[in-house]
């Protein structure tokens, strides 16, 4: 479903924070805002609504071009005939039974110490190969940004979907997730098929350094691909300074949730999806629409101090099988 891409960005530096600057002493509070008469406050109602059936005008009519009602009709097609054959399911997967420790730690190698992609030049080549383990050591700031084929109703609830998604992240790997109107280093993009296609300067934009090929894959994502993240370390490290997920506007309602969840999750350091992995969202098959029980072991696990970015397999791997030893211990069980 998903396409990840990890690699070194060029000249990256930190996103700047959105935190303001205390000056010494007693800080003033601001003066009290006047109370609005009657009269501005339903100008301003008004304005509002205004406001808004020009937004909902503007997303119907970029979501009526050809390019885009050929995509709506594909993914929804897409999405009724995976849910009729048992796919994307929004069950945890608990129903499938336990795992073992060591079948555990064999899925987070594949899925966390490998890659799925190579570079050919300026092509991404479907490869898996082994990689070091990469994570966030800086905190992760969600900036999330719409195009204008997303009505001011379909912001607000895609933007509630990463907001609560990106607090259980947050639990789930103890890693500091915050969502931010500016000053992002993670952004979120909600496109549709024509705003993407002309997306690349606002892309060199947020990601100054970001690779032209890299550029070039987002602007011409495959149909097939619903949806994909690109994460950057700085040269040559393995932790992760910038990420850049992709999500298009005219996925139906799971689909677009499932997207959310498996890029978000990605782009916090799991690259690789593997057919071994199950119940997971790591895995092409599709099974499962959302973040399973399983998938959080494979996070917690990737997030534990005992780890850290550029372990290769045969460091990092007697140490994840200690920790998935410990998540799967019955409870009580020293």
């Amino acid at each position: 479903m998903g396409l990840i891409v990890v690699a070194g960005l060029a000249g990256c530096a930190d996103a700047p924070g959105n935190g303001n600057g205390a000056a010494s002493g007693m800080a003033v509070p601001p003066p009290p805002r006047p109370e609005r008469t009657a009269e501005e406050q339903e100008r301003l109602r008004l304005e509002r609504a205004t406001r808004a059936r020009q937004a909902n005008e503007a997303a119907r009519a970029a979501l009526q071009t050809p390019a885009s009602q050929n995509m709506s009709e594909y993914l929804a097609a897409v999405e009724r005939t995976q849910i009729s054959r048992g796919k994307l399911r929004t069950d945890d997967g608990t129903s499938l039974g336990p795992i073992t420790p060591e079948q555990l730690t064999e899925n987070f190698v594949q899925v966390a110490l490998h890659n799925e992609y190579i570079r050919d030049g300026d092509r991404l080549v479907p490869m898996t190969h082994p990689a070091p383990l990469r994570r966030w050591e800086m905190p992760v700031r969600m900036q999330i940004e719409y195009g204008t084929s997303v009505s001011p109703a379909r912001r607000s609830r895609i933007g509630a979907d990463i907001r609560d998604y990106a607090a259980r992240l947050q639990h789930v790997t103890g890693h500091p997730i915050s969502i931010t109107a500016s000053g992002g280093n993670f952004h979120v993009l909600v496109l549709s098929e024509d705003e993407r296609r002309q997306s690349g300067q606002r892309l060199q934009t947020l990601l100054p350094g970001i690779p032209a090929q890299d550029v070039a894959a987002l602007v011409n994502l495959a149909p097939q691909n619903f949806c994909t993240v690109f994460a950057y370390s700085r040269g040559n490290g393995s932790s992760y300074v910038q990420a850049i997920a992709l999500i298009r506007s005219e996925l139906p309602a799971r689909l677009m949730l499932s997207c959310i969840q498996e890029e978000l999750a990605q782009g916090m350091g799991p690259a690789n999806d593997s057919h071994n992995a199950r119940p997971s969202i790591f895995n092409d098959d599709e099974e499962f629409a959302f973040l399973t029980w399983h998938d959080e072991m494979l996070l917690k696990i990737l997030y534990d101090r005992r780890l850290r970015p550029g372990m290769m397999e045969a460091e990092a791997r007697p140490i994840v099988l200690e920790i998935a030893r410990e998540l799967l211990a019955p409870a009580g069980a020293v």
